[in-house]
């Protein structure tokens, strides 16, 4: 916690409608219009991401392109491209960072500053978010546009900079809290889902002032953890350290182009969807021990299973995960399928193998890693996705940002 008082302490900035509004950019026919970003061509996916011109007509993310269309005739569609969002994220963050130093880095299209001693009055720390605004329109471009909150920590900060969008900058002075909160619905809070929703009603919370009359005990014991403590000292403004998170899933999926939906094309793009996540896993240096499948069949049939893996981190091994489950996959025209890695454990507690033959598969597998790092994806992979290494193509984590130069 902060020991000197509360005080402007971060600035948090925050890409408005981010796909979008870069491929409005990109693409000036479709400045001004209701864009979508999708990220296959076919009306039986959702966007991804719509422009705040498609807002109006009830278009969000996660809206079917069907309905979509439906909803806009004239909507424009965009077909994402993820290397080209990335490439605009790291133009982002150095263009930001030429203004104030980054502190971090928080998904590819959100990122915090932390204010110096000298920067923490409002008129100075007002100042420098106007310089980093211009310079984002300046050297990114004028439709590529952001949101700045200025609070006394990052939970705050990041309120702020979602209280007006687009290209919004709000500053919650500590003196101003909580009224100034008054007027938020509870799940304007990152943090407060659809789950704590419910639970929050359940203890007769339904309006922000409500929640800021409560003490920290009752949040700790609403929340049923310590996370509630946390979450009430946010709320009042204090600035407390952040507590190193552990990864609980690394996983994909992805939406079959017409021409892949078999059950041998799901096959091969499951496998291929493997082969990325266990490149993953081993990049963020953790094992797993469990593998979960996901396949959706035309028209409304989802079909789930899950198997139980020896704590590993090779592909080989997880791939003969898939081997022994796929079989029992229903029939039917699959559209789309997702598989995750889960019960995972981070290196620094996993006893190496003992035995040489799973020894050999963890170092055939970061040897594969080196070489299409060093060649290309694909240089070298297992022969199940043959002829699939074009589909699922990399998609934008929101809290990991790829490095194209080091591809997976």
């Amino acid at each position: 916690m902060d020991g000197g008082g509360k005080h402007l302490s971060t600035l948090f900035l925050d890409m408005n409608a981010y796909f979008a509004s870069v491929e409005q950019q990109e693409q000036p026919s479709f400045r001004g219009r209701p864009t979508a970003v999708v990220p296959t061509i076919t009306d039986n996916t959702c966007c991804i991401a719509v422009s705040y011109e498609a807002r109006p007509y009830g278009i969000r993310t996660g809206t079917s392109v069907r309905e979509a269309k439906q909803r806009c005739p004239k909507l424009c569609i965009a077909l994402a491209r993820p290397e080209l969002y990335v490439q605009y994220h790291h133009r982002i963050v150095e263009t930001v960072e030429n203004c104030l130093h980054i502190h971090g880095v928080h998904s590819v299209d959100e990122m915090s500053c932390r204010l110096m001693h000298n920067e923490r009055d409002v008129d100075t720390a007002m100042n420098i978010a106007k310089k980093i605004k211009a310079s984002v329109h300046r050297e990114i471009g004028a439709f590529v546009r952001c949101s700045i909150g200025l609070a006394s920590n990052r939970f705050l900060a990041k309120v702020a900079s979602n209280m007006q969008k687009p290209n919004g900058l709000v500053v919650l002075e500590p003196h101003e809290l909580p009224q100034r909160l008054y007027e938020l619905a509870l799940d304007d809070l990152p943090g407060i889902g659809r789950s704590m929703l419910r639970r929050l009603q359940r203890e007769g919370i339904g309006t922000m002032r409500q929640l800021c009359a409560l003490t920290s005990d009752d949040m700790s014991r609403i929340w049923h953890s310590v996370e509630g403590e946390r979450f009430w000292y946010f709320l009042h403004g204090y600035d407390l350290a952040d507590i190193p998170t552990h990864r609980r899933t690394v996983g994909h999926s992805h939406v079959l182009p017409p021409k892949w939906r078999t059950r041998e094309g799901a096959y091969a793009v499951l496998i291929r969807l493997i082969h990325k996540a266990a490149t993953r896993l081993r990049d963020l240096g953790y094992w797993t021990g469990k593998l979960s499948l996901t396949v959706e069949v035309l028209p409304h049939t989802k079909w789930r299973e899950w198997i139980r893996l020896g704590l590993c981190q090779d592909t080989l091994s997880i791939l003969e995960g898939f081997y022994k489950i796929w079989p029992a996959c229903p029939q039917g025209k699959p559209y789309c399928v997702g598989m995750r890695l889960s019960d995972l454990v981070s290196e620094s507690s996993t006893t190496q193998p003992l035995f040489h033959g799973e020894r050999n598969r963890v170092t055939l597998s970061h040897t594969m890693d080196r070489i299409n790092t060093l060649f290309g994806r694909h240089s070298v992979y297992f022969g199940g996705m043959f002829g699939a290494q074009s589909t699922a193509p990399t998609r934008i984590s929101f809290t990991s940002i790829p490095d194209f130069n080091q591809q997976v």
